[in-house]
């Protein structure tokens, strides 16, 4: 029992919790910092030479699960041990403190008011007159009070000594649900043309989603620079053949029955091409990282008797469209929707470039812990911010004295103001 209490008396201690804040919020910081879920090879080939910060190689960032940080067993059981260390201070000091808080403290004896920080005693003409005046005067203003003769005790506040324990359970609940949507939660990421849909099936099969992308606009600044994207999604629940069209940009996603679709990215899709007078020719796009951090493109090959492929590269929707020969050389430039230009004995015209939106969709089943922690904290922070007062008054008959005094958990200073107002106020002295 000894080292259990030792235990409890360390796990809820302030630098203990302190200290997993700290290692917490630096994780959070790699996790940020480290591209997250790539493939392994990815961290293998980037880290190998110019390793993480300076001193961590790519394999080191797969034995340390710095790829995957927030669902790593270390980073799990900081969440485990840091929620244990709140369980272990609400139970032993913030729930002990509440109840007793919520108990009257009767003061009998003046000499006990006269010990407190903030006291004064007055002569008065009438005693229990001095005490119904009080009583009338602090009820109206908020206050509780307990009336006994020729004694008086009164709180006010006392909300704000739930705070404290709220703000815990909030926290973690907070973790509760970033845990779980850690090991539950799903995410899928696909770059969509419009006109294309994508079908979801539920675990058990008895809900099947299907999210069309109608169209998508990317919105430029005048100097071409990509500032919002829409994509204007329909949604058909084929269980009850509901359709539902939805509206997503960035910063703004949908949330649909436990599922939040997000706008992500963007990309080109497919370019619609003619060559000479054949029909209108629509070849899909692939990315040329090698050739810039938005640049996609396609190789036409065969263009002439030699064999001779030609390469078109584009960054944008609008163009323009830049086409290289096979040695690399710059031989064109066009954009969609003008006159045809000739490349190596052919007629070639560009008549348009379809973009695709990426649509990331996330299940995580941990939000609703998360929004109801985060506004279990907020009303907890609210609350505590609230001083618990406390007011104690005891008559001398006899002497014609009236003893006060006053404590205050969080703004001593407010209440030795407030005071004198309270007595100017009712009279109460000679």
């Amino acid at each position: 029992m000894k080292y259990t209490l030792k235990i409890l008396n360390w796990l809820s201690s302030l630098k203990v919790s302190i200290v997993l804040i700290i290692l917490i919020a630096l994780a959070s910081g790699i996790g940020t910092a480290l591209p997250q879920g790539e493939p392994l090879e990815a961290y293998l080939s980037k880290y190998q030479i110019n390793k993480f910060l300076g001193i961590i190689n790519g394999d080191w960032v797969i034995r340390l699960q710095l790829n995957h940080v927030y669902s790593s067993n270390w980073f799990l059981g900081l969440l485990f041990w840091l929620g244990c260390a709140l369980i272990a201070c609400t139970w032993r000091r913030q729930w002990p403190a509440l109840k007793k808080a919520m108990i009257w403290i009767d003061y009998k004896d003046p000499k006990q008011i006269q010990k407190l920080a903030i006291s004064k005693t007055f002569k008065i003409q009438e005693s229990s007159l001095g005490i119904e005046k009080l009583d009338k005067y602090l009820t109206s203003h908020g206050w509780s009070v307990q009336n006994k003769t020729s004694r008086l005790a009164a709180r006010q506040g006392l909300l704000g000594r739930v705070g404290p324990p709220l703000v815990h359970l909030g926290l973690i609940l907070l973790m509760i649900g970033a845990t779980f949507g850690v090991l539950k939660g799903e995410r899928f990421e696909n770059f969509l043309a419009p006109g294309r849909s994508i079908d979801l099936i539920s675990p058990n099969r008895s809900n099947q989603l299907s999210i069309k992308l109608t169209d998508f606009e990317i919105e430029r600044s005048p100097s071409g620079v990509p500032e919002q994207f829409r994509s204007y999604l329909s949604l058909n629940n084929k269980n009850s053949d509901e359709i539902i069209s939805k509206e997503i940009s960035v910063n703004h996603p949908l949330r649909f029955k436990g599922l939040t679709i997000y706008q992500a990215d963007w990309a080109l899709a497919a370019i619609t091409i003619q060559i000479n007078e054949s029909p209108k020719l629509q070849l899909p796009l692939q990315k040329f990282n090698e050739l810039g951090d938005q640049v996609w493109g396609v190789v036409i090959p065969w263009m002439n008797k030699e064999n001779e492929s030609i390469l078109l590269t584009l960054s944008s929707e609008q163009g323009p469209i830049k086409i290289f020969n096979q040695t690399g050389k710059q031989i064109g430039i066009t954009r969609p929707n003008i006159s045809s230009f000739k490349v190596l004995d052919k007629q070639i015209k560009v008549f348009d470039i379809l973009p695709s939106s990426g649509i990331l969709i996330k299940y995580d089943p941990g939000v609703p812990f998360v929004y109801i922690g985060f506004a279990i904290c907020l009303l907890g922070g609210v609350m505590s911010i609230i001083s618990t007062n406390q007011l104690w008054v005891i008559t001398e008959d006899d002497k014609k004295l009236l003893h006060i005094g006053c404590l205050s958990n969080r703004n001593s200073s407010g209440l030795a103001n407030q005071l004198p107002i309270i007595l100017k106020s009712l009279s109460l002295y000679e």
